[in-house]
């Protein structure tokens, strides 16, 4: 491959999962763009090379997107996109229909896909798609993409499988102008990447933590091989994002109840009366991680309230980073509200990495 075929651009970019696996991989990702400014701060300090649009993707053309290119390649051989999936998820049923308005921003990727017309396509979003209007969606897509002379393929493929300690299940559809059907890569570990594995030794922190930078608890001697990749090669001793929710009282209250692996209904129910009805929480609210198990899926975990194993608090920033396969050189920027959405909306950049090297073959 010469430098031209890796040149690609990512749409709906948030804070640059996706982008940092294919950089990582070798790829040439010319440009992040999303609505959102605050997580293009992100993007742009994690990946400096990249170039950044603030844009609503429903009101943006290809040529606008090229004057924001700092270089200009000849073609946009691939794209990108994680369109947000809110809409599609499975905790948000009542939305998961056409209604939606943000459930018809897959018709704006595939209209940029017809416009650019790149060699290749990588769609993700989440594996609830597949049930959003009877199958339309999902079917919907890969009609579009053929007609343009794609061959596409889908597949839900469940991070957990690909080295990232965490139980994600997300959809992905790739189109290859002209080839045959891409062959999404299969799990081929021996065992799954726990969450003491991949937070053991950062640093023991309370309820709502703000000492940003602090030691590591663990020498790096005494860490594991995920540790170890995700603290990289520099050797710093200190690590970052050390930030936690402040809950009140009541909510502390409640953690202290709850055993590993359980959840709110491990919570006496004269702790749970302001819930009108307490039997209607969904299962992730107030679940406390178990160290020997890899996390349950990172998704708005300061929402739900996702619960240290082993501390009475929620997690932090970096904690869940790691859980996303970030690496602890990763910074992200904004509130801590913001931070937390970044981390918990991305693509982990681990399972990035593996789908970039696999398309790498794929195209040779």
């Amino acid at each position: 491959m010469d430098a031209i075929e890796h040149v690609c651009i990512d749409l709906c970019c948030g804070a640059g999962g996706l982008s940092y696996g294919f950089v990582q991989a070798g790829f040439d990702v010319a440009l992040g763009l999303d609505i959102d400014e605050e997580v293009l701060k992100t993007y742009k300090r994690n990946l400096p090379r990249s170039s950044v649009l603030a844009a609503d993707v429903r009101q943006i053309g290809p040529s606008k997107i090229l004057q924001h290119l700092s270089k200009k390649p000849q073609k946009i051989v691939g794209i990108l996109a994680s369109p947000p999936c809110r809409g599609f998820s499975q905790s948000n049923r009542r939305s998961r229909n056409l209604d939606n308005p943000f459930n018809l921003l897959y018709l704006e990727i595939m209209r940029l896909i017809g416009e650019f017309k790149p060699t290749w396509f990588l769609i993700e979003n989440v594996w609830g798609l597949q049930h959003v209007a009877s199958g339309h969606v999902e079917d919907h897509i890969i009609q579009l993409g053929n007609s343009m002379g794609y061959q596409v393929s889908t597949e839900i493929l469940n991070t957990v499988d690909y080295g990232v300690p965490q139980k994600r299940r997300r959809i992905f559809f790739f189109g290859f102008l002209g080839k045959s059907r891409f062959i999404f890569p299969k799990f081929t570990g021996s065992s799954w990447v726990t969450v003491q594995d991949a937070i053991g030794d950062l640093p023991s922190l309370a309820n709502g933590d703000k000492r940003d930078i602090l030691p590591y608890r663990e020498s790096g001697d005494k860490c594991s091989d995920f540790q170890l990749k995700m603290r990289g090669l520099n050797g710093e001793p200190f690590v970052s994002g050390n930030l936690v929710t402040r809950n009140n009282e009541t909510i502390l209250r409640r953690y202290k109840h709850i055993p590993p692996g359980g959840n709110w209904k491990n919570i006496p129910p004269e702790l749970m009366a302001n819930y009108k009805d307490p039997a209607q929480c969904h299962t992730g609210i107030y679940r406390r991680l178990e160290c020997d198990a890899p996390s349950v899926v990172i998704s708005n975990f300061r929402k739900n309230m996702l619960i240290h194993p082993e501390e009475d608090r929620g997690l932090s920033v970096r904690e869940a980073a790691r859980l996303q396969s970030f690496p602890d050189s990763f910074i992200f920027e904004g509130s801590l509200g913001s931070q937390q959405q970044q981390v918990a909306d991305a693509v982990p950049p681990l399972l990035a990495h593996i789908l970039a090297e696999e398309i790498r073959k794929f195209l040779n």
